[in-house]
């Protein structure tokens, strides 16, 4: 079956002049809407997490520079360039580790740079073509990681990294449609991913709506499931990927490494060359985002820790390289990834 079938979602579109949101917060009980009309709404948007996902920041902080320009031109046709700076510093601040982010942001940043006259159609037609370079990559990548995936089996997966991620597709949930529809996979298995139950609400919702087996667990069972075999791949995204091939990735993804190589399961890195921050030697220069205690003390705002009690909230870790099997990008894919690896499939060098 064409993997067309198992692509029925989009977090991130424009439409009526607008930036339109499918909030995640409120996934699976509520399909709801935002509509954001300016630069600060969309950082705001960025950091609440109503988009999260390294490919989906990137998107979305393009949108938002399209509507600070508008704002901006509106306000001063003669000095908008300059004053659109601050917009882009507010949108650099949403969220520190995801360097799509600050990938998109420099992209638009250029393009902007050589107009002229109102920005406005110019820069929407740009940030139109990163999100449509997005999907096609996704797709790419779709392709490439399923031909790795060679006997039917079963996989497992790590927070959210399809449709509602990325512009659209996935990139390692990209994988997973690709291959279930090639008849590779049978069974998917999701960690909740807490504390935001990422894999619960949103990676669960996705594959059930496009009627791909998924069964979840918490993350503490991950390493009895791989225990009991029939777990060949773990699959996971990625929001930074350093030069040496090492991965930051949602929390819970550098054990899930550890876990994988003991248990003789390959284990997957999916994401764009987007993600690849070739200015870092390794995963040790990543800057690691720290979220409120909040959101591991409460629920939904109801507390379910003990009055009193602090909690440590790192929204990421880092898997080195040595515990990757492969780095799939839409530019290829890099097996045992090394530093000469990473360079020669970004083309910088051999």
């Amino acid at each position: 079956m064409s993997n067309n079938h198992y692509d029925s979602i989009r977090a991130v579109e424009w439409h009526d002049g607008a930036l339109k949101l499918l909030d995640q917060r409120v996934l699976p009980h509520r399909r709801e809407y935002l509509v954001i009309e300016d630069a600060a709404s969309t950082a705001q948007a960025i950091t609440d997490m109503v988009v999260r996902g390294a490919p989906a920041i990137g998107v979305t902080a393009a949108y938002g520079v399209v509507l600070a320009a508008r704002d901006r031109y509106a306000r001063s046709a003669a000095t908008w360039k300059q004053d659109i700076e601050a917009d882009l510093e507010t949108l650099a601040r949403s969220r520190p580790t995801a360097v799509n982010l600050f990938w998109a942001l420099e992209r638009m940043r250029r393009h902007l740079a050589n107009l002229s006259g109102d920005p406005h159609q110019s820069l929407l037609a740009e940030a139109r073509r990163i999100h449509e370079e997005d999907i096609a990559a996704n797709r790419r990548m779709g392709m490439l990681g399923a031909a790795l995936i060679q006997d039917r089996c079963t996989v497992l997966t790590h927070c959210n990294t399809g449709s509602l991620a990325t512009g659209g597709y996935g990139t390692a949930l990209g994988v997973i449609r690709a291959a279930y529809a090639a008849g590779h996979i049978s069974q998917v298995f999701a960690d909740e991913t807490r504390p935001w139950l990422q894999g619960a609400r949103l990676t669960a919702w996705e594959l059930v709506e496009d009627r791909i087996p998924v069964t979840l667990l918490c993350e503490g069972a991950a390493a009895h499931l791989m225990k009991q075999g029939g777990v060949r791949w773990v699959i996971v995204g990625a929001d930074r990927i350093a030069a040496n091939g090492d991965t930051a990735n949602k929390i819970g993804t550098y054990s899930l490494a550890i876990l994988a190589r003991h248990h003789g399961v390959k284990f997957m890195v999916v994401a764009p060359t987007s993600t690849v921050d070739m200015t870092i030697a390794s995963g040790a220069d990543i800057p690691i985002e720290i979220r409120s205690p909040a959101e591991v003390l409460t629920h939904a705002g109801h507390p379910i820790a003990a009055e009193g009690a602090q909690a440590w909230n790192p929204a990421f870790d880092v898997a080195p390289a040595g515990l990757i099997d492969a780095i799939v990008t839409e530019r290829g894919v890099v097996l045992a990834p090394t530093t000469a690896k990473m360079a020669a499939m970004m083309g910088n060098g051999a």
